[in-house]
């Protein structure tokens, strides 16, 4: 399987913000939202940056309130790991293992496509593995039955 059962799972919508975006700003999508991660994209769309909850918790701990001084820019990792259509889950489970971080963008045709937490890849492998299960628990009935 690929991110590409994912995204048509979970649907291509991204929430992003721009560099400038205040961190109060991001805070509060963040929450309201309730996701781990936004895209940072440029005025023309393209993909400058991703700011993580952790991110801004870093910025706090090290910054105290002066955080609120910060922007998206100041904040963002500007060397985004991503993925595309064609990776496979298990290779994007290992690439966010190996780097420590729990959302990739996926990028279509060099744009963004969609974006993809730990917790989606597990929940399309959760999904496959019950219905893999009920398709041996129909044979087992048919065979025995």
């Amino acid at each position: 399987m690929t991110i590409a059962a994912v995204i048509r799972e979970k649907g291509r919508n991204v929430v992003s913000v721009s560099p400038e975006a205040p961190i109060a700003e991001i805070a509060a999508i963040i929450a309201s939202r309730r996701i781990g991660a936004l895209v940072v994209l440029a005025d023309h769309g393209g993909l400058v940056g991703i700011v993580s909850e952790r991110d801004v918790v870093k910025a706090l701990a090290k910054h105290g309130a002066r955080v609120l001084e910060l922007t998206a820019s100041d904040l963002m990792t500007r060397q985004v790991t991503t993925v595309t259509m064609g990776t496979s889950i298990d290779q994007a489970v290992e690439i966010m293992d190996a780097g420590y971080f729990r959302h990739l963008p996926v990028m279509e045709d060099g744009a963004l496509a969609g974006i993809v937490s730990i917790r989606d890849l597990v929940k399309h492998r959760i999904t496959l593995h019950q219905r893999d299960l009920e398709a041996l628990k129909a044979a087992v009935q048919q065979r025995s039955g």
